[in-house]
C-alpha cells in the first residue's frame, strides 16, 4: 500500500487494516489504528508507521479512544519466512524479554547489529523498542483487568525496574499507571476482584474480518487429547480449554467459541477494497476491538490462569497462533475466491482459518504418533499439574523426557532431535531448514503427510500443499487455507 491508499483507509475508518499499519497526527502527538472514530486529520499532518513501536519511538502517544495497542497483529509477520518475519514472531513470543537482543540474534543466526539494522529498515523500530511496546500493552491489560499491586505488574510485564515501567507508561499512554487503572471500564467491583492470578485474567483475543469459529472448534474438538485439552458445551457455544507449558511456569486457558464484537456483515462476508471505493464508514467503539463498518472484526473471549504472570505475553501470542487470529482473511479470500473450484467454498465460509499450535513440539509428536498414542504418553510421562482443573490434569511431556523414556519408540528420533536442538520448531524457526531436518530423520521420508502437517500446524506455514492433494500453484501463498476449505467441504459431504 502506498501512503495515499493508507490515508484513504484512515478516511473511511476501515477496520480491515487495523494492525497492518498505524497512523500518527503531528498536531496532536497521538497515533491511532486506521479505524479510529475520531475526526479524520488533514493529510499533511499524518505520518504512517508499520508498527506501534515505530510510532512510539517517534514520540507519539497511543490514542485513548481507539487503543491502537490492542489490534490484531500484522499477518505479514506470520507469512514471511525471512529473518524479519522470524524476528517479529520471536519478539512476540517474549524472547527479547527473556534472553535479550543477543539471544534473539543467536536464534536467528545473525549478529545483533544485523538484526537491529534489518528490523529498523523494515518496521521502523529495533528489537528493544518492539519489546518495549509489547511490555507496555501487557502492563495495560494487567492494570485494567486485575487488582494486582502496581509494582508486581511492572515486573510481570517484563520491565527491569519500576522506574522504567513508570516512564514507559507515561510515554506510551500519557498517563501514570494509577491513572490508567482508574480509567479502566468498570463492570462491578465483584467482577474486578475476580480478575486475579488464581481466578484467571480475562482477555479479548482480537481478530480482523470474519472468523469461522465453528470450523476451528470442530478441529480442536476432534483432535483433543485427554488430560491436556477438553471442549465442552453445545456446538456454537463451546469452550476450549487446555494446559500450557510456558517459560516461567504453567497455565490453563479457556477460550469461548462464540465470536464477539463487530457490526453485521454482508452475506458474502466481504467488502470492496477502500482504494477502489472510497466509501465512508462509521466505526464502533467496542473495548479493545474498534472496527470499521466496512467490515467487522471481533474477538474471542478467553481467561488465562497462570502460575507466573511473566508468562502472560507469551501465552497470549501462542493462543493467537493456535487460533490463527492475526490472519488477513481479505487477502486469503480474494485470492482463493477467484478460483472457480474454491469460489463457492469461500463464499460459504469467508474468513476460514488455518489453525497452528500452542506448543509446536507437542504438535509434532502428536502428528507422528496419533491421538490414542498421544493420550498414552500424557498419562505415562506427562507432568501432573499441581492443581488439576476438572479434566485438565497434565502437561504434555517434554521432548527430552520422551527421548529418554522411549528412545526406540515411534517418536524416538523426533523427540531426540527436538531435545538436542537439531530440529527447531519455535516461533523463529526457519521453515525450510526445519522440513529438511524432519525429512532426514529415520523413516520420515516415507511420512510426507506428517511432515506437511507439522509444517502447517507447528510452523504456522500458510502455504503448504500436502502430497497427493490437488492444490495448484495458483492458490499460492494461501494453500494451507485452501486445504482447510477442502477438508471442511469433505467433512460436510461425509455427514450429509
Amino acid at each position: 500500500m502506498d501512503e495515499d491508499t493508507r490515508y484513504e483507509a484512515v478516511r473511511s475508518r476501515d477496520g480491515r487494516f487495523d494492525g497492518e499499519f498505524f497512523f500518527a497526527v503531528e498536531t496532536t502527538g497521538i497515533y491511532c489504528r486506521p479505524s479510529c472514530p475520531a475526526v479524520t486529520p488533514k493529510r499533511q499532518n499524518v505520518r504512517f508507521y508499520a508498527t506501534a513501536a515505530a510510532a512510539q519511538s517517534s514520540g507519539f502517544r497511543a490514542c485513548r479512544r481507539c487503543r491502537p495497542d490492542a489490534v490484531p497483529g500484522s499477518a505479514e509477520w506470520n507469512v514471511r519466512a525471512d529473518v524479519v518475519g522470524r524476528a517479529m514472531r520471536l519478539i512476540g513470543d517474549g524472547v527479547v524479554d527473556r534472553e535479550g537482543v543477543g539471544g534473539l540474534a543467536g536464534r536467528l543466526g545473525y549478529s545483533a547489529r544485523q538484526v537491529q539494522r534489518q528490523l529498523t529498515a523494515e518496521v521502523g523500530a529495533g528489537p528493544v523498542a518492539l519489546a518495549r511496546a509489547q511490555r507496555a500493552h501487557t502492563a495495560r491489560v494487567l492494570l485494567q483487568t486485575t487488582d494486582l499491586p502496581i509494582t508486581q505488574i511492572a515486573f510481570a510485564a517484563g520491565f527491569a525496574s519500576v522506574r522504567q515501567f513508570n516512564d514507559t507508561i507515561r510515554a506510551v499512554y500519557a498517563s501514570t499507571p494509577s491513572e490508567l487503572r482508574t480509567a479502566a471500564p468498570r463492570t462491578g467491583s465483584a467482577a474486578r476482584r475476580a480478575a486475579t492470578p488464581t481466578a484467571g485474567i480475562p482477555l479479548r483475543l482480537a481478530y480482523r474480518g470474519p472468523y469461522q469459529s465453528t470450523a476451528v472448534f470442530d478441529l480442536l474438538a476432534g483432535e483433543a487429547i485427554a488430560g491436556i485439552e477438553d471442549v465442552s458445551g453445545a456446538r456454537g457455544r463451546r469452550t476450549y480449554r487446555r494446559t500450557l507449558r510456558l517459560p516461567y511456569g504453567t497455565g490453563i486457558v479457556a477460550v469461548d467459541e462464540r465470536p464477539r464484537g463487530g457490526p453485521g456483515r454482508t452475506a458474502a462476508g466481504r467488502a470492496p477494497h477502500p482504494a477502489r471505493t472510497g466509501a465512508e464508514a462509521a466505526a464502533t467503539g467496542a473495548e479493545a476491538v474498534t472496527t470499521g463498518a466496512t467490515h467487522p472484526g471481533g474477538w474471542l473471549d478467553a481467561r488465562l490462569h497462570l502460575t507466573d504472570l511473566r508468562d502472560l505475553t507469551t501465552a497470549v501470542q501462542r493462543l493467537r497462533r493456535l487460533f490463527d487470529l492475526d490472519a488477513d482473511p481479505y487477502a486469503v479470500d480474494e485470492r482463493l475466491g477467484a478460483d472457480a473450484r474454491l469460489a463457492p467454498l469461500v463464499a460459504a465460509r469467508p474468513g476460514l482459518r488455518s489453525p497452528a499450535a500452542a506448543d509446536p513440539d507437542e504438535l509434532a509428536v502428536r502428528a507422528l504418533v496419533g491421538q490414542a498414542e498421544a493420550e498414552r504418553l500424557v498419562l505415562r510421562y506427562g507432568k501432573a499439574l499441581d492443581a488439576p482443573c476438572g479434566t485438565l490434569t497434565h502437561l504434555f511431556p517434554e521432548p527430552a523426557v520422551l527421548a529418554e523414556a522411549e528412545p526406540h519408540g515411534t517418536p524416538g528420533a523426533l523427540t531426540a532431535a527436538l531435545a538436542d536442538g537439531h530440529l527447531r520448531l519455535d516461533a523463529g524457526a526457519d521453515r525450510d531448514d526445519a522440513q529438511e531436518a524432519l525429512l532426514a530423520l529415520p523413516g520420515m521420508d516415507e511420512r510426507e503427510h506428517t511432515v506437511a502437517a507439522i509444517r502447517t500446524r507447528a510452523l504456522g506455514d500458510p502455504d503448504v500443499a500436502p502430497p497427493g492433494e490437488d492444490v495448484p500453484d495458483a492458490w499460492r501463498p494461501w494453500r494451507s487455507y485452501a486445504v482447510q476449505h477442502l477438508r471442511v467441504a469433505r467433512e460436510l459431504a461425509g455427514t450429509a
